[in-house]
């Protein structure tokens, strides 16, 4: 089992920039690839951002590359997003999760609120 919680999350400006966190317990963090999500209201979920065991390998939704940086720190079991040039359409929660194989994805936080507005 584990456990996974974001924080980070708040209200900002179009432009501006936020650092979401998510911290894992209760398992091997360091044998999983992490990734982040976001859903909007009326939205359905979408992949935002993923990154593998050893942080080598990122991936990212085309809607988030060139502005959102993935990045881990095992010693630390935290998977960090950040989030540069925000825009009202990244108005979303956000949820970090657990995966093996980037394509199922098996144990999620409950998210945090991340609003952009003027």
């Amino acid at each position: 089992q584990v456990q996974l919680v974001e924080s980070g999350g708040g209200l900002v400006q179009p432009g501006g920039s936020l650092r979401l966190s998510c911290l894992a317990s209760g398992h091997t963090f360091s044998s999983f690839a992490m990734g982040w999500f976001r859903q909007a209201p009326g939205k359905e979920r979408e992949f935002v951002a993923a990154v593998s065991w050893s942080g080598n390998r990122r991936n990212y939704a085309d809607s988030v590359k060139g502005r959102f940086t993935i990045s881990r720190d095992n010693a630390k079991n935290t998977v960090y997003l950040q989030m540069n040039s925000l825009k009202p359409e990244d108005t979303a929660v956000y949820s970090c999760a657990t995966t093996r194989d980037y394509a199922t994805y098996q144990y999620w936080g409950p998210g945090t609120q991340v609003t952009v507005s003027s």
